[in-house]
């Protein structure tokens, strides 16, 4: 006899139609989609006590089309003014694009878009030309104090791009996506600040055919955004990627910017050092379209050596002996691997289950070795760089985690890991058709303090019946590392869900833990930050911003926390 098929969700195979309000938050590509596998869906099942018929109706799947029950605020003959400076063809105040550009990609965001809620959406959305038309509009609204906020590639989690009063949105990536200098003696590249990932790193691996350089480069910057993110939107929120445990952050990588501000543009000079006084250059990263818009930036670039590269992984049989395992290779001084990540014991068994190793061989060969399910936890990195480098650092992690216990898995968890690391986002879509929201929030900690945080954040997130809870540190220093938390629980009301959010930042906060490690501040971090930095570090921040946009209409509304208690604020 036939077994029964099993159950399958209808998970959604069509790309949103256009002007609806599920092409706004759709992750990606439009026609792009990855679905969770079965073993990924039984496990969901159980973990947040649903059954197959909670999986029968999708609910909420914003597509229908956008429409405004309201005309821009702004005044008429603003908007004209702005138009004729870019042209009719780069100016918008259709229903459509007034939504589009004030949202980004935070599930908050997305249940607001699925429920059609959108409260206070931009009036105008431009798209400047060069660098000459953002010195136009950011003075224009100086002179009339109309706020703006600057728009990269719209992927924002923490509400950094939501307007609170009627204004403007300048989209960077529509046409300041150039490349300005390619400096192969100083391994430098100059862009504007709207180039796309994907469009930065293509240009640098082919910089021999393109530039008639000596050598392929790279970024060495690859968020999980990295295809759906700009190099300006990088440096706004102060990004990491997913190889900056080598390469750096993005903060290590900028040498110099130029922002148009509203009192004047800034130039900072790109030397490899200096010691002239506190580094502007480092002010005005991670400002968050706070204190102006960057429109080109000069970074560092590095050899691209994919022949060089060495992978591995491990299984180690608790969460401890992963930590100090982690912690003895970054403090180990013989270089550091490019990506690193260890998983949590709930993160490993759902990684074994994503990527098809559940029940296979090699997990049966696991348990048999004593690494079981619900305790043990995935390790997996690689070393980029030169080819002697790349075997000393192999060679020396392979010591350091057998040393605790870490049992060798090979390159191919690496190999499935680097197929599907920017693919994940996409299962979003078909979790929240189904009332199932998958949210993250990032910290950065000192190692002697991890534990107790990695802890006191699970209790926080248990306190929530049915909520399955994955934990991953991914960018590594000698001093410490990052912890990001992934928790997957019914879909709440927008307004607990929120609250929901903010009960975890504060134990974060409450446990010394930073706000955030790479996604930015926004606005939601932002009621902790005077408690965070303290009273005279944050008004420090704020005597830059009063000097710098005097009328505050840069990004107004409470982002980083510059506006005193009292001032718009949002949510």
């Amino acid at each position: 006899m036939r077994s029964k098929q099993a159950f399958q969700p209808g998970w959604c195979e069509i790309p949103p139609g256009k002007n609806t309000y599920r092409s706004i938050f759709k992750w990606g590509a439009s026609d792009k989609f990855r679905h969770p596998t079965h073993n990924l869906y039984t496990l969901l099942k159980d973990r947040l006590g649903m059954t197959d018929a909670d999986f029968k109706e999708r609910l909420h799947t914003g597509d229908q089309t956008v429409k405004l029950d309201r005309p821009p605020a702004l005044n008429h003959a603003h908007i004209e003014a702005l138009r004729e400076m870019v042209g009719d063809e780069n100016a918008s105040t259709s229903d459509y694009d007034r939504v589009k550009y004030s949202f980004g990609k935070s599930a908050y965001e997305a249940f607001q878009l699925r429920e059609g809620n959108v409260g206070q959406v931009t009036d105008l959305v431009l798209h400047p030309r060069h660098r000459q038309d953002v010195i136009n509009i950011v003075a224009y609204c100086h002179r009339h104090t109309i706020p703006m906020v600057p728009y990269g590639g719209g992927s924002s989690v923490t509400l950094g791009l939501r307007p609170t009063r009627p204004g403007v949105v300048v989209v960077l990536q529509t046409h300041m996506h150039r490349i300005l200098s390619f400096n192969e003696e100083n391994q430098t590249i100059t862009v504007e600040s709207g180039i796309l990932g994907p469009d930065y790193e293509h240009a640098l691996n082919h910089a021999p055919e393109m530039f008639g350089a000596k050598y392929a480069y790279t970024a060495g910057h690859f968020p999980q955004s990295f295809e759906h993110s700009t190099v300006g939107g990088w440096i706004a929120t102060f990004g990491s990627g997913q190889q900056s445990s080598y390469y750096g952050d993005v903060g290590d990588l900028v040498m110099s910017q130029d922002m148009v501000t509203p009192t004047g543009a800034i130039q900072t000079l790109a030397y490899p050092a200096t010691a002239t006084g506190p580094s502007i250059n480092e002010m005005l990263k991670g400002t968050e379209g706070t204190f102006g818009v960057t429109v080109s930036a000069t970074l560092k670039i590095f050899k691209h050596l994919p022949q060089n590269r060495k992978r591995f992984s491990f299984m180690f049989p608790n969460w401890r002996n992963t930590v100090q395992a982690a912690r003895s290779i970054y403090q180990g001084e013989f270089g550091r691997p490019s990506v690193f990540r260890i998983s949590d014991p709930e993160e490993t068994d759902i990684a074994m289950k994503l990527y098809g190793i559940e029940a296979s061989s090699l997990d049966k060969f696991m348990s048999f070795r004593g690494y079981v399910s619900g305790q043990r936890c995935l390790l997996i990195g690689q070393a980029d760089g030169d080819q002697s480098y790349t075997k000393t650092i192999k060679r020396n992690v392979m010591k350091h985690c057998r040393r605790y216990k870490g049992m060798y898995l090979s390159g191919l968890p690496v190999k499935k890991w680097e197929r599907h690391r920017f693919a994940d986002p996409y299962l979003r879509e078909d979790l929240n058709d189904f009332g199932v929201v998958i949210d993250t929030l990032e910290t950065a900690i000192p190692w002697d303090g991890l534990h107790n945080l990695y802890e006191a954040v699970r209790v926080t997130l248990r306190i929530h019946p049915q909520t399955a809870i994955m934990t991953h540190a991914s960018h590594f220093y000698p001093q410490g590392t990052n912890l990001y938390f992934i928790f997957i629980t019914h879909r709440r009301n927008i307004k607990n869900y929120l609250q929901f959010l903010h009960q975890i930042i504060a134990c974060i906060h409450a446990h010394g833990g930073s706000l955030s490690h790479h996604h930015g501040v926004g606005r939601l971090m932002a009621p902790w930050m005077e408690t965070h930095l303290g009273k005279k570090s944050l008004d420090l921040l704020r005597a830059i911003k009063t000097h710098l946009d005097p009328h505050a209409i840069m990004n107004p509304g409470g982002t980083l926390g510059l506006e005193p208690t009292g001032t718009d604020r949002f949510p």
